[in-house]
């Protein structure tokens, strides 16, 4: 069985909300970053790098708790 997936083939939903959530903050980190670029705002650019990082962390994360389950 493909990893974090149920029986029935389809991914188990609170794992997908989990990948769904991380995702979400790492596209936000890069809106901040971008915005804090355009606006000589470098503690926002900087607050939207350490927004991509804990996402791509917990993303890298989900990806290890799914290679576990199979």
């Amino acid at each position: 069985m493909p990893a974090g997936h149920s029986v029935e083939g389809k991914e188990n939903p609170l794992s997908a909300l989990d990948k769904a959530k991380n995702k979400a903050e790492e596209v936000g980190g890069m809106a901040k970053e971008r915005t804090g670029e355009a606006t000589g705002d470098d503690s926002l650019r900087a607050e939207g790098e350490a927004d991509q990082a804990k996402g791509n962390l917990k993303q890298a994360g989900e990806k290890v708790k799914d290679a576990f389950k199979d």
